[in-house]
């Protein structure tokens, strides 16, 4: 080949390599370009993703403290509840020891009218006065009457209060003394559960020298021979059959005769001798028990009298 071939390859050589060189240039110039781009697109993508973080810990403290408060709030509806239903307890256990003193207090608000029509015969012959009946509220009964009562009532009031026949009342009293005077005193029994009832129960039994169970009678008192307050009496005496219930319901067990101060409302199924009377007024009770001690022991020969306030506790 002639030198001037050799001239002419170099030149086209030469014409033609420039261009790709520029473009690796280019393409050079363009990757530091693209780095930096790179780099900013994963700044900002790091950047949300932090700040994405930040409202997702917020987001869940928040939570937390809505689930906290929550709780504080359902512990607090909690103890109000508790709270509520021990007062709602203990409102009920009062309301169900009150309900015998309110009847009490009742029967001894009630005014007697001392000319008030209390018994058929007004020239019966009584242990005292009919006046001192009345002013002791001896006559007044309840707003119900049971059959059994029936014979013992002489009228209803226009008020719905059934008047008991203080003649039969006086009767009943001598009655109950005969019957007790043919017993020995250690063997007579009186119980009174009723709250007006207890100290002229007691103030009886140590009158005429009987055993005196007031309060709550205990279950087994005259039927479990194991209990240490058990005991053999040959006659009951009691206040009201319905508040001396398990005392009526163990004599009955065993064959023992009950004696009973009922009022208008009692039944007498259980009762051997009914002794018809205002059961739930202090004084009347007081009158009551006072008489029947004073009674017992005339039939006993006894010199001994008591007089009524020995038999009226204090208010």
């Amino acid at each position: 080949m002639s030198g001037n071939e050799n001239e002419g390859l170099d030149a086209s050589e030469s014409e033609v390599d420039p261009e790709p060189a520029e473009a690796a240039e280019e393409e050079t110039t363009e990757e530091p370009a693209s780095e930096a781009e790179d780099e900013e697109t994963i700044a900002e993508e790091e950047a949300t993703e932090a700040e994405t973080e930040a409202e997702t810990s917020d987001d869940a403290d928040a939570d937390e403290a809505d689930a906290a408060a929550a709780d504080e709030e359902a512990a607090e509806e909690a103890a109000d509840s508790e709270d509520a239903a021990d007062a709602d307890e203990s409102d009920a256990e009062a309301a169900e020891d009150d309900a015998e003193a309110d009847d009490e207090v009742e029967a001894e608000d009630e005014e007697p009218a001392l000319e008030e029509d209390v018994m058929p015969d007004d020239e019966a012959d009584l242990l005292i006065p009919v006046e001192d009946y009345l002013g002791a509220g001896v006559h007044i009964g309840t707003q119900q009457k049971t059959k059994d009562m029936e014979r013992f009532i002489h009228r209803v009031r226009t008020d719905g209060l059934y008047v008991l026949d203080v003649s039969m009342t006086d009767k009943r009293i001598r009655t109950a003394a005969d019957f007790l005077a043919n017993y020995n005193p250690e063997q007579i029994l009186v119980a009174s559960s009723r709250q007006y009832g207890r100290f002229p129960a007691e103030q009886f039994a140590t009158a005429v020298g009987a055993r005196a169970r007031t309060g709550r009678f205990i279950p087994g008192t005259l039927t479990n021979p194991d209990y240490d307050g058990y005991i053999e009496p040959d006659v009951v005496v009691v206040t009201d059959p319905i508040g001396d219930a398990q005392a009526v319901k163990e004599a009955i067990t065993v064959g023992i005769p009950v004696i009973a101060m009922c009022d208008s409302n009692n039944t007498t199924s259980n009762v051997d001798l009914v002794v018809p009377t205002n059961n739930k007024g202090r004084k009347a009770l007081s009158v009551v028990y006072w008489l029947l001690a004073n009674e017992t022991l005339d039939r006993r020969g006894a010199d001994t009298v008591y007089a009524l306030e020995d038999f009226e506790s204090e208010l």
